[in-house]
């Protein structure tokens, strides 16, 4: 398997505090069915709560330090990561698009249309000589050019976007 790898970083970190998510989830079950006693308040709920209450506050704080352990050892290639995306001739904007192209006015079925066709001819051409960019297959479209030129579609298809709200994120989860 992967692990006899050298090359290969394995993520057993990262699968590790995946299976803790899911188990701490696993707890909303039940705490959801103590709910129903809480008008009659019997003891029955207090088992349920005895063993999740505790279990599920010391996993969570378990993997809340193996999360920041692995946020202060993270290494990230920004270059690499666009060079992936771009690899990819713009299609992975494709969503965005579809959005911007229903705000413009077209319908959602027929902005699905256009886009899927312009993503699969840039797709099958990927890496050939006569391969054009997604842009560029949206923007030979009538159905797309009717409702949006090239600086909107840019301006749809600008990664910052996607980052615009990160500060804010950042502040609710950690508070400053």
């Amino acid at each position: 398997g992967s692990s006899a790898m050298p090359h290969k970083r394995n993520p057993v970190l990262s699968e590790n505090l995946t299976g803790l998510a899911r188990l701490v989830r696993g707890y909303a079950m039940p705490a959801l069915e103590n709910i129903t006693l809480w008008h009659e308040r019997d003891i029955s709920h207090s088992s349920v709560e005895r063993v999740i209450g505790p279990d599920a506050t010391i996993t969570l704080d378990f993997a809340l330090a193996r999360l920041t352990g692995m946020m202060e050892k993270l290494t990230v290639y920004p270059e690499r990561m666009e060079e992936n995306l771009e690899s990819l001739g713009g299609v992975a904007h494709s969503q965005k698009v579809l959005l911007a192209l229903t705000q413009a006015g077209m319908s959602r079925e027929g902005a699905y249309a256009a886009v899927q066709a312009a993503a699969m001819a840039t797709w099958t051409k990927l890496g050939q000589p006569d391969a054009k960019r997604f842009r560029d297959n949206l923007l030979a479209s009538a159905e797309v050019a009717a409702v949006m030129d090239g600086a909107a579609l840019d301006a749809a298809m600008n990664p910052a976007r996607d980052f615009s709200h990160v500060d804010t994120i950042f502040v609710r989860v950690f508070g400053t």
